[in-house]
């Protein structure tokens, strides 16, 4: 079997020689018919370990376990496609075919990881620019209370119920009333008086403002006496509490 002529990296004069070998009847083997298949093979096992690798540590759809075991067997088709892809392109030259299959592997995999991490570090700085836009957009600023009104002492705040004081961590109640003082009109029974004349004891009011004894009229002075009370005590005191 005729050994190529051409190093991997020398691409075009590779691929043509790989066809040439192909299509002469002459020579042993169709490397096309492996390397074909096996590039195919590779290709769709990478795509599937990128997007199992996406959805395992960037969108987690999938479990960290689950994902580690898809990779773990998705390798071996992975490598085992690029080792035919190199066996037909190295022209059935095994030692040649598992260095390019090496290399292959390597280079696919510090690809994967740089992209990985690039990605990662810019959806990081994204999510992070994001957040610090919505804090400078609030200003930073905290809310605060409208028409709370202010007290130092707790008196001469009227009609308020109760008052929250927030402070220290702890929520402290405080009760404020205020007292009202109304003045009510207390109704006085009117009170017997002495008859000027004969000194008996009666109430003007109910004797048509007559003495019953000896029948002189009451004076207006002693009528007025009767119908003022003892004491000026019609002033009360209510608490509203």
């Amino acid at each position: 079997m005729p050994e190529s002529q051409y190093r991997a990296r020398q691409v075009a004069a590779k691929t043509h020689e790989v066809v040439e070998y192909d299509r002469d009847d002459s020579l042993p083997g169709k490397p096309l018919h492996i390397l074909i298949p096996g590039a195919l093979i590779a290709l769709a096992s990478l795509a599937v370990i990128v997007f199992v690798a996406y959805q395992t540590w960037f969108e987690n759809n999938l479990d960290q376990t689950t994902g580690i075991i898809l990779l773990v067997i998705l390798a071996p088709f992975y490598i085992g496609g690029v080792f035919l892809f190199s066996y037909g392109y190295e022209l059935y030259n095994i030692p040649r075919a598992l260095r390019l299959t090496a290399i292959i592997v390597f280079v696919t995999v510090g690809f994967v990881v740089i992209v990985a991490v690039l990605f990662f570090v810019l959806s990081s700085g994204k999510s992070d620019f994001g957040s610090s836009s919505k804090k400078k957009s609030s200003g930073g600023s905290k809310p605060q209370a409208k028409n709370m009104p202010s007290s130092s002492g707790g008196s001469g705040l009227p009609n308020l119920g109760p008052i929250v004081v927030l402070g220290g961590g702890r929520t402290h109640t405080r009760e404020v009333t205020r007292e009202v003082v109304k003045e009510v009109e207390v109704p006085v029974a009117p009170r017997s008086i002495d008859c000027p004349y004969c000194r008996r004891s009666y109430v003007p009011a109910d004797e048509n403002y007559a003495c019953p004894s000896c029948g002189a009229a009451t004076p207006k002075e002693l009528i007025e006496e009767s119908q003022e009370p003892k004491g000026r005590g019609g002033d009360e005191i209510i608490g509203d509490k």
